[in-house]
């Protein structure tokens, strides 16, 4: 966990083995140390266990869901898992010190020096208890939820930005965690609640006033933000992905409703909902009379809309319609989603109190967001954006886009990864031969599957065979869409975006689609030393 205690800190070195022999000041330091010392007790409500062994009045120094990161005196977290019971590390969080064990499986031979607590559900409790333990952090900060299938992060960061004029504004993402006073390379973009909890309290105590932050499907089913006290929820859109998960579209809604509905535990003060989008306007129907809507779109009935929209190659424009106003924006976001992405932003700021006529001043000083329709200039006659749109929705906007602004032909290097949800394969293919001229399909992030499994199953989307390549190597594919481009052509490097690295099997490689680019681009325009 991205937490305070770290293995010096004084709490867990009152936990750790103790010398034979101390002096009597340190005895007493760890006395002091002890009383201070929160209790399993603090942290269980009415009717929330099922069953104990041991004392609930026993001090704890922390709480840990990962038994390889477990602290002297912690209380450890057995979580049902996908892969692994968390059941099987119990042994391993003793051994390194944890006093108490949260299980929804009371142990046949219960070992006798930890208290052990077994609970119906050890991911609720688990939420519950990290909001207790970190003191409700989301009541002292005005949290915003950003859902959908798409859009998440680009509205996230626009949210942020906005917002962030006068006041430190803390973010929680699939790129970063900004925690006010430092930021962290994300490991998931909803994480596990006591993450969320444990980070939204440093925000609050380096004087954020606000969170902006990611809520993926997956979090919403698996209880990551339970009980978390919503100012604003966002809904952005609703297209095919994370079925290997969900299994269909239905039921891949019907979680993401659950954000706006109070079935997590608590509505959101404000629900802000693409009425472009036709889940948008089935989700209307499933929020609660005591939450304010407000609706964003181009849709006329929107009560914050875009009108007018020209989009271009360097920016978009419209004109702004909200019930105070209206006014003309010049944004450096190309394409009609980037247009709806920054309704959202727009409609979420609005729904705060803020004032669109003052925020959007920020927006001129907006660098993007990593690895979102990034452009890479190195001096090219042809253009070339990095991406990370990896499902046909996006695909088919971002390609979309950039047909009815290039002049020259579209190119687009793209992959779909291993171990997900392998209908959209074909799909993914379908979009890019109905938009590209040419694409050099290759790996994404193969992860356990064989790449060739992976393409014959888009293989099955291909119509136009002529039009597209199959290239096992990544670099290599775009080294050749490189070589392919002509002036006034466009690349889209598209699937990873920000992400530095590529998966396979149980290996990790570097791999960054920009710097690769930009490396592929320096060495094709060398020139040959001069002949003496």
């Amino acid at each position: 966990m991205i937490g305070y205690l770290s293995a010096n800190h004084a709490l867990i070195a009152a936990f750790a083995p103790r010398p034979v022999r101390r002096t009597r000041g340190e005895t007493l330091a760890l006395n002091r140390v002890f009383k201070m010392a929160p209790k399993l007790s603090d942290y269980f409500g009415d009717g929330e266990i099922l069953a104990t062994k041991g004392s609930l009045d026993r001090p704890i120094s922390g709480l840990a869901i990962d038994s390889r990161r477990v602290m002297p005196g912690n209380l450890f977290f057995a979580l049902p898992g996908l892969r692994a019971d968390g059941s099987t590390f119990i042994d391993e969080a003793m051994s390194r010190g944890a006093v108490a064990i949260v299980t929804q499986k009371m142990p046949a031979h219960p070992p006798a020096k930890v208290t052990i607590i077994q609970v119906a559900d050890a991911r609720a409790t688990l939420a519950r208890v990290s909001q207790r333990y970190f003191k409700f952090p989301d009541r002292d900060l005005a949290v915003v939820g950003v859902t959908g299938t798409n859009g998440k992060t680009t509205v996230s960061y626009l949210i942020k930005h906005l917002l962030n004029g006068d006041q430190r504004v803390g973010l929680l993402g699939t790129i970063s965690y900004d925690l006010g006073a430092r930021s962290v390379p994300s490991f998931r973009t909803t994480p596990e609640s006591l993450d969320i909890y444990g980070m939204m309290a440093q925000m609050r105590d380096a004087g954020c006033r606000q969170a902006v932050m990611e809520v993926s499907s997956h979090g919403i089913d698996q209880q990551r933000v339970l009980g978390l006290n919503f100012s604003a929820a966002v809904f952005t859109n609703l297209t095919r992905d994370h079925l290997d998960y969900h299994k269909n579209i239905g039921a891949y809604f019907d979680v993401k409703t659950r954000l706006f509905s109070g079935e997590t535990g608590a509505a959101p003060k404000v629900a802000v909902v693409n009425l472009d989008d036709p889940y948008g306007a089935q989700l209307l129907a499933k929020i609660p009379s005591t939450v304010r809507v407000v609706t964003f779109g181009e849709n006329p009935a929107a009560l914050v809309r875009a009108e007018q929209v020209t989009l271009g190659f360097k920016h978009s424009t419209f004109k702004l319609v909200w019930p105070q106003g209206e006014l003309f924006v010049d944004s450096p976001l190309i394409g009609r989603y980037n247009v709806s992405n920054l309704l959202a932003a727009i409609a979420t700021a609005w729904s705060l109190g803020r004032d669109p006529s003052v925020i959007l001043a920020r927006l001129r000083a907006f660098k993007g967001v990593p690895g979102r329709m990034e452009r890479i200039e190195e001096g090219q006659t042809f253009n070339v954006l990095v991406d990370y749109a990896h499902t046909d929705d996006a695909l088919r906007n971002a390609l979309g886009m950039l047909r009815a602004i290039t002049p020259g032909r579209v190119l687009v290097v793209f992959g779909c990864g291993g171990n997900r949800d392998r209908s959209k394969r074909p799909l993914m293919v379908e979009a890019v031969q109905e938009f590209a001229d040419f694409a050099f399909a290759t790996a994404d992030n193969p992860r356990n599957e064989p790449l060739a499994q992976i393409f014959a199953d888009m293989q099955q989307g291909v119509s136009v065979p002529e039009k597209i390549a199959w290239v096992d190597d990544r670099r290599r594919a775009i080294s050749l869409a490189l070589d392919a481009c002509k002036p006034g052509d466009c690349l889209l490097v598209a699937g990873k975006g920000h992400e530095s690295y590529q998966e396979f099997a149980d290996t990790v490689s570097p791999f960054d689609d920009r710097l690769v680019v930009r490396e592929l681009i320096a060495i094709k325009t060398l020139k040959p030393a001069a002949q003496s």
